[in-house]
């Protein structure tokens, strides 16, 4: 089976989370070449370090791994001439160009689009930025969390009134990513069409501000905020989280309140409550919330989590899922089937587990081709068969400390 974007060459200069950008691209077939600073590399490399001293981890860096694979790595000093020169040979060979440098910073390296696009025209150069290119705030250093709190999204986790929570999920770095490699997937195709490159331009707050759109949306329309729930008394009693027996949680998703109530009665065992008028209805089940989740959370507590999924979905064919963990997820036998977690050959460690790739083809297919690279592993192999360097000049450029 072929690959979508099998004969496309991507230079990665994307480092931190931002590089699941390249890997997205590389996934779908793009050879990526990732552009490494000739002292110290992508930084997310020494988050091993952190590792250790959080967790006593010591061995594969999955911060790393995670947004690397498919790629080879090259380390290049942008500040000197000759390392310039390289980026320069290369984006004339090259598709894409990914950077996520602060504004203003490509410009003084002589990475900028228009500089690149003089090399090749056909480029498609895709600058990933925190808070975006235009606007007061431009130039502001960003990181996941600093995007998160920006966006709103931390004043609507856990119940209303409490204090601002952070996600441990690197969520803005990665949705921010996979926006950027949609916007080159649509560069590529508009090339396609006109046969001219340009630059596309995603930030971390503009793809947080968008996937929160509802939220966003609501507070325009209606001038109001989103305002979330209490578990122990919210508005749809049926559209709530509880704790079975053995102190695990399910996710009770009936947004259909009435048209399941009466199921949800007869399954759980309630039937006294199916006509009572407290809860007969999606309107007094909002206004007698509390009495209503204190008599499910009484009953939830009753029999495992396994036995409700049994008794509710299997049973009564309503909607429910298990709140699981990260280890449930990962022996979720759905999740496998999918392959959102596959199965590749690493040359050091054999057959290992990863998280694969979300979309599926009818008539072509993602793949893990390589492993995440190890630092500058590529640097003579590309220089020498890209651009026709010898191993002579490859040992004044490492003298000169160019890679």
């Amino acid at each position: 089976m072929n690959q979508p974007l099998e004969g496309y060459r991507v230079l990665d200069n994307a480092p931190w989370a931002q590089a699941l950008t390249g890997q997205i691209l590389g996934d779908l077939g793009a050879e990526v070449i990732k552009v490494e600073d000739n002292i110290g590399g992508d930084p997310y490399r020494a988050l091993a370090k952190l590792l250790e001293a959080q967790q006593g981890w010591v061995g594969r860096n999955p911060y790393y791994e995670h947004v690397n694979r498919n790629k080879k790595s090259i380390t290049v000093n942008l500040k000197k001439d000759k390392g310039k020169e390289i980026i320069y040979k290369l984006v004339e060979k090259s598709d894409v160009y990914i950077q996520n440098f602060s504004v203003g910073v490509a410009d003084k390296l002589g990475m900028d689009y228009a500089t690149l696009s003089r090399y090749n025209p056909r480029l498609i150069y895709a600058s990933s930025t925190g808070w975006g290119l235009k606007g007061p705030d431009s130039k502001n250093a960003a990181y996941d969390m600093m995007a998160l709190a920006r966006s709103g999204i931390m004043t609507i986790i856990g119940d209303p009134g409490t204090r601002p929570m952070n996600i441990d999920a690197v969520l803005a770095d990665h949705i921010g990513a996979t926006m950027s490699a949609f916007a080159v997937s649509i560069a590529l195709l508009m090339r396609e069409r006109t046969g001219k490159g340009r630059q596309v331009d995603t930030s971390l707050l503009g793809s947080m501000v968008h996937m929160l759109g509802n939220n966003v949306d609501f507070r325009l329309i209606t001038g109001k905020e989103v305002q979330g729930s209490f578990r122990n008394r919210a508005a749809n009693p049926l559209w709530n989280l509880y704790k079975c027996k053995d102190e695990k949680w399910i996710a009770l998703g009936l947004l259909q309140a009435d048209r399941y109530w009466p199921a949800l009665c007869h399954a759980m065992g309630l039937e006294q409550y199916e006509k009572d008028p407290r809860f007969e209805n999606i309107v007094v089940r909002a206004k007698n919330a509390a009495e209503m989740v204190s008599i499910l959370d009484k009953t939830f507590a009753t029999k495992t989590r396994a036995e409700w999924i049994d008794i509710l979905r299997k049973g009564a064919g309503l909607i429910l899922e298990p709140v699981n963990n990260f280890s449930d997820v990962i022996e979720d036998p759905q999740v496998w089937a999918n392959d959102y977690i596959i199965e590749y050959e690493h040359p050091n460690y054999g057959k290992v587990p990863m998280v694969g790739f979300p979309m599926h083809f009818s008539d072509a297919t993602s793949s893990v081709r390589l492993p995440p690279p190890e630092y500058g592993q590529h640097t003579e192999e590309v220089l020498q068969n890209l651009l026709g360097y010898d191993w002579e000049y490859m040992t004044k450029l490492k003298n000169e400390e160019v890679i």
